[in-house]
């Protein structure tokens, strides 16, 4: 079983984020790729202690990249869109 400490990567802080976090109550984490909605919903409520109402993934693909005549790929990862019950919030993004 994995633990919830692993399931949430990082916190994503983006323009679209903190327009999301003001306007829906919704925090964005970027999240392994074979976690799925409920581990997701979990793991938030574990590790920050709030009442999760729901949660919307997306599938970030990994862009190609050139460097000379080299060929690379940008991995690709999970972005988690987790709306938060009305009142409650994440210190961590408060602390800005």
């Amino acid at each position: 079983m994995k633990s919830p400490y692993d399931m949430i990567r990082r916190p994503l802080i983006t323009e679209k984020a903190n327009i999301d976090k003001e306007r829906r109550n919704t925090f964005h984490f970027e999240v392994p790729v074979t976690t799925n909605r409920q581990e997701i919903k979990e793991a938030v409520q574990v590790v920050f202690k709030v009442h999760v109402e729901g949660v919307r993934t997306q599938i970030v693909r990994g862009k190609e990249k050139r460097m000379g005549r080299f060929v690379g790929k940008r991995a690709t990862w999970k972005k988690a869109i987790v709306t938060l019950k009305t009142g409650e919030t994440i210190d961590i993004f408060e602390a800005q």
